[in-house]
């Protein structure tokens, strides 16, 4: 069964494994005693440690494990927040970092301090020139992610690094999608990351803070890992991911050229083989392994337990496939159809015949999933000879894309010139409306609230 869901986890490496199980024999003592199975297991964190610092970039005494990525990003903001509190209570980060540093950003404001959050554009990326303006005389801290989650945009990391280090602030880098593949661009002062998205095993993080960058660690610590991370470690796992991480690396240039073909591949023939198709993100400056796209009137749910049937685990960020109901916050910052969403992340080794057969098996799926939900046909929207001027379309009580469903069936009622307002309740509209608009030449005039949910309108332009 086709596995596309590494961006979330990879498939443990086999190197990881053999490390892992042999760690489990050699690795299972207090690498804090004294006696020699405890010796035997600090040599064995030693070595970890300086392995994983020379793939990060640093030096060992400047790296902490973690019991996870998200783990490390809370620690890490945090700490870097109380060590420069004297600075200020003013955080810096784009709008589209992962969910842990949002989670972060939020326990900051409600402790009274203050979070601006950088726009990116359409592609998901950052404007250097926009980030640093957004640095203030009492800024903590600055975080950037190298590599977005979603739809897999490269930030330009080296020039806010730059921008950072004009204005006396730290950088912290989530790493975690990128480290597999290469070192991130010098100029960080804090960087975080995850083994299990490099294919090392779960529940081991890393955090590493630079020699002069004041950290202060939150809560209760001890003498373990620097004071950052305590507690026992998982050896066998701190020992498996540091393997995995050396041995992925071996192999990121030849593995990256060939997985970026074929994505390449993906971003080609997607919008080919099935219409009103959105491909998102970077299309040069991107992860070689990811691709995101969006299906109009398709519900995203609906299309991954579709695709799963058919034997492909894929990914999404529509809002219909998670707890909130909202769209990701990924596709909402960068303005692009929400629903229909699929994320592809090759995992390494993954054959062209797989890529192959998922192609062919995409246009049947979406076809399905429309005609359940009664789209319109592709070549839809409108007819040519509407009278009425204006329509209202009530959505309220229906998630995404019905509303849209239903706001491209009606189009063609009104004259060329005329409005069609769409009533809904849910978050995705706000997203989705004006993407439909853009994708099928029609004008979003605006939003405003109504009575019950808002009113969404379109001026028919074709």
């Amino acid at each position: 069964m086709p596995y596309f869901d590494a961006a979330s986890a990879a498939p443990l490496h086999p190197v990881a494994r053999q490390a892992l199980l042999a760690a489990l024999d050699e690795g299972w003592a207090d690498p804090a005693r004294l006696y020699r199975e405890g010796r035997r297991a600090r040599l064995l964190l030693d070595a970890a440690r300086e392995a994983t610092a020379e793939a990060v970039g640093c030096r060992p005494d400047e790296l902490a494990f973690t019991p996870s990525g998200t783990r490390a990003l809370h620690d890490g903001i945090a700490g870097a927040l109380a060590g420069r509190r004297r600075t200020g209570r003013h955080l810096v980060v784009s709008a589209v970092e992962h969910s842990a540093v949002l989670h972060s950003c939020e326990a900051l404001e409600a402790e009274g301090g203050t979070v601006t959050r950088v726009p990116v554009d359409r592609a998901g990326r950052v404007d250097p020139a926009g980030y640093a303006a957004a640095l203030r005389p009492d800024t903590a801290l600055a975080a950037l992610q190298s590599a977005n989650h979603e739809v897999g945009t490269e930030q330009p990391v080296a020039e806010v690094a730059e921008a950072c280090r004009a204005a006396g602030v730290p950088l912290l880098v989530d790493a975690a999608q990128s480290l597999g593949w290469g070192p991130v661009d010098p100029g960080w002062s804090l960087l975080t990351a995850s083994a299990h998205k490099w294919g090392g095993p779960a529940g081991v993080g890393l955090l590493a803070v630079r020699k002069g960058v004041r950290f202060a660690a939150r809560g209760p610590v001890d003498e373990r890992e620097s004071g950052r991370a305590p507690g026992f470690p998982d050896l066998p796992a701190i020992v498996a991911a540091a393997a995995s991480l050396r041995a992925v690396r071996a192999e990121a240039a030849e593995e990256a050229s060939r997985l970026r073909a074929l994505v390449d591949r993906v971003r080609a023939r997607v919008p080919e083989l099935v219409p009103d198709v959105e491909v998102v993100g970077d299309p040069v400056r991107r992860l070689p392994h990811l691709v995101t796209f969006s299906c109009l009137y398709v519900d995203g749910e609906a299309l991954l337990h579709a695709l799963d049937r058919e034997g492909f685990s894929v990914s999404s960020g529509s809002s219909c496939t998670s707890s909130t109901l909202e769209p990701s916050h990924v596709l909402r910052a960068m303005g692009v159809l929400s629903e229909g969403n699929v994320r592809v992340s090759l995992p390494r080794g993954v054959s062209s015949e797989d890529v192959e057969e998922f192609l062919g098996v995409l246009p049947g799926v979406v076809a399905e999933v429309r005609d359940r939900l009664g789209a319109p046909s592709p070549a839809g929207g409108g007819g040519g000879g509407g009278t009425s001027a204006e329509l209202v379309v009530d959505s309220l009580g229906k998630r995404c894309p019905i509303p849209v469903i239903e706001l491209a069936k009606v189009i063609g009622d009104v004259p060329v010139g005329g409005l069609v307002t769409v009533l809904s309740d849910d978050e995705a509209a706000r997203l989705d409306i004006p993407a439909w608009c853009e994708m099928r030449s029609q004008e979003y005039v605006g939003e405003r609230p109504a009575e019950r949910g808002v009113a969404y309108t379109v001026r028919r332009r074709a």
